[in-house]
């Protein structure tokens, strides 16, 4: 009676974790674009990609007062230049909300961080297109051949936040920005360190763009491009 107990704890946690898995496929997506693996180099190419979220919100609170009112509308935009931006994507995907897809990229970076780091390819390609999941997949491969392990550790997420929106005909564009905490240690078969240090926490900067199209009835999100902030 106890083994049975035990598998039904087994598909309950499977259940849960399929379920984690799926929310968060819901806020990001699968399609488009071209970047870096964590930690590696990173590529400066941007090209389209999916762009949307669900439910109709309003935006956080520095954004919120997007009204037809003209002068509270211009007031606004004097404190927050992404306001017009994120009104044209709000225009074009009447269903995204900047806060829930904020949350949600923030959720993603962690997951690709971790996955890249673990070789685990199956979740890379849940949540890049193919061109981003080709670049991160061959990096793995060089990893492997070269008999090197990744002891990859996200101290936390400091920073998460939209720095740029913009729509091109039917797709929409969100750029993150992620500065985050890392310990990364790269050994080689024999558990020797090749770079990096166990003792040393990283700080590192990321730009990631997802992107979206607001015509597809697919309401996932797409990692288009990663590359490191311009005045780094």
């Amino acid at each position: 009676m106890g083994d049975g107990f035990q598998a039904l704890d087994i598909i309950l946690f499977a259940m849960i974790a399929a379920f984690l898995v799926l929310r968060l496929r819901s806020v990001l997506g699968k399609k488009t674009g071209h970047q870096r693996p964590p930690t590696l180099e990173r590529s400066t190419k941007e090209e389209e990609g999916p762009v949307s979220d669900k439910k109709l919100v309003e935006f956080p609170k520095s954004r919120k007062d997007v009204t037809d009112n003209t002068g509270a509308k211009a007031e606004a935009e004097a404190d927050d230049p992404l306001i017009p931006a994120l009104t044209e994507v709000k225009i074009a995907d009447p269903n995204f909300n900047p806060s829930e897809f904020s949350e949600g990229a923030k959720g993603a970076f962690e997951l690709v961080v971790e996955a890249y780091a673990k070789g685990d390819e199956e979740t890379l390609r849940t949540l890049l297109n193919d061109e981003v999941f080709n670049d991160f997949s061959a990096a793995i491969k060089e990893r492997h051949d070269a008999g090197e392990k990744l002891d990859f550790t996200l101290i936390g997420i400091t920073v998460a936040k939209i720095i740029d929106a913009r729509v091109e005909g039917k797709m929409a564009f969100i750029t993150m920005q992620f500065d985050s905490e890392q310990v990364n240690i790269t050994r080689d078969k024999n558990e020797n360190i090749l770079s990096g240090d166990p003792n040393q926490i990283e700080k590192i900067s990321d730009i990631w763009i997802f992107a979206r199209n607001t015509q597809a009835g697919d309401p996932n999100w797409t990692l288009v491009e990663t590359r490191i902030p311009e005045s780094l």
